[in-house]
């Protein structure tokens, strides 16, 4: 319930001031006048913009969290309910804290009287910008239900997009965080005890510049490994700073093209991303040019981002969508075609959705053969490693015992 501050008088003419809660100004005057108090100011509070702050700088609502409130929203509206009683509902059987906060805070503005989407921009770390504008067109054209179906359903593929591209890339991670741990602790608790033993080979020269290479860098690790671990960890906040800047993000969007396989698997969810957001939208009547702002944001890849842009501009002088994706380089020549159809036959709006289908699919074949690929490389690797670290210390010993 909103919170207002006051200016009043007493029976006495004293002036009292404070908080209260009430659904509006007039419920305010009906309180403060059964306590024998006459306002003078009444104000809405700040609580409203704190309770935004606060929840608005917790961490952001999952995913699916987030699908099933569109989707109950949407139901609970087409039943009937009342969009006030509906968010008190969502808003009490909240399973989630900070989203049942927000909903709360939600349902207060509106009943003062705010659009459902301007309440909803005010949380965007909860709420995307194209379900804000969806909701906005939404009520604008009296398709609310549709529109909030059509986000969840959207945020529910998302959602599996995202789980089905961590788990594929879940297991190759496991390896190399398990195998980086491995190495380390050989060089820093095993090679070290090897030292005094090849003191006598060091000594007739007969030592091998490999196995002497490892041992030295053992004793760094030794020596110094507190000091390589801080140097690495503010390496790391210096990096993340610089690439928080649009010219870090731009370097980081080139070098993950670069990499062979992955690269053109990323710009093809990119790419599939963009499509989807961006044909939702159209097919939810928002228009044309601020589905393109939207949807470039969503892309989430600095150069796609860009292509998008130079796409806009030519849409406003009346240039087709499909000519500046073709020669940015970035979009499949099937995408572009099957764009530049859907142009000529007006049907932008559905053949999008179905290019991002068709995209993903092939996509995550691919992702799939290099994950398998990528696995047993990865174990030859740390294999490779391992087999180095045993003969760099074996060959001397042998060495020691041929000698004796």
């Amino acid at each position: 319930m909103p919170v207002y501050s006051y200016t009043a008088r007493d029976m006495t003419g004293k002036t009292v001031t404070g908080t209260i809660e009430a659904t509006n100004e007039r419920e305010v005057a009906s309180l403060l006048s059964e306590k024998s108090l006459f306002p003078s100011k009444v104000s809405a509070s700040d609580s409203k913009s704190a309770g935004a702050a606060l929840f608005g700088n917790r961490k952001k609502v999952k995913g699916q969290t987030m699908a099933i409130f569109y989707g109950q929203l949407a139901a609970l509206l087409r039943s009937g309910v009342p969009m006030l009683r509906a968010l008190t509902v969502l808003g009490e059987q909240s399973t989630d804290a900070v989203l049942g906060g927000i909903i709360k805070d939600i349902r207060s503005r509106v009943e003062d009287g705010e659009p459902i989407g301007n309440a909803m921009a005010r949380y965007p770390r909860v709420f995307s910008d194209m379900a804000i504008n969806m909701v906005r067109a939404g009520t604008e054209g009296g398709f609310l239900e549709d529109a909030l179906d059509r986000v969840g359903t959207f945020t529910e593929l998302q959602e599996d997009l995202k789980g089905r591209t961590i788990s594929a890339l879940a297991y190759p991670v496991f390896l190399f965080s398990v195998g980086s741990v491995v190495i380390t602790g050989l060089l820093v608790f095993f090679v070290p005890k090897f030292d005094a033993m090849f003191d006598r080979l060091r000594a007739k020269g007969e030592m091998p510049w490999y196995t002497e290479s490892l041992l030295s860098f053992s004793n760094v690790l030794q020596d110094y490994g507190w000091l390589i671990v801080v140097g690495f960890a503010v390496l790391l906040i210096v990096a993340k700073v610089q690439l928080a800047s649009e010219a870090g993000r731009e370097f980081v969007d080139k070098t993950k093209l670069k990499i062979p396989v992955l690269g053109n698997i990323l710009m093809n969810l990119a790419v599939s991303r963009f499509c989807r957001v961006l044909g939702t939208l159209l097919g939810n009547g928002v228009p044309i040019l601020k589905s393109l702002e939207i949807s470039r944001s969503a892309a989430a890849n600095t150069l796609l981002s860009q292509s998008i842009a130079n796409a806009t501009e030519n849409i406003r002088g009346g240039e087709s969508l499909a000519s500046p994706l073709r020669s940015s380089g970035y979009f499949p020549a099937s995408v572009v075609e099957m764009i530049s159809v859907g142009e000529e036959s007006n049907s932008l709006e559905k053949v999008l959705p179905e290019i991002a289908d068709s995209l993903e699919k092939r996509t995550f074949r691919r992702l799939d053969l290099f994950v398998r690929l990528l696995e047993p490389m990865m174990l030859l690797v740390m294999a490779f490693f391992v087999l180095a670290v045993v003969l760099a210390l074996l060959v001397p010993v042998l060495k020691s015992s041929t000698q004796l």
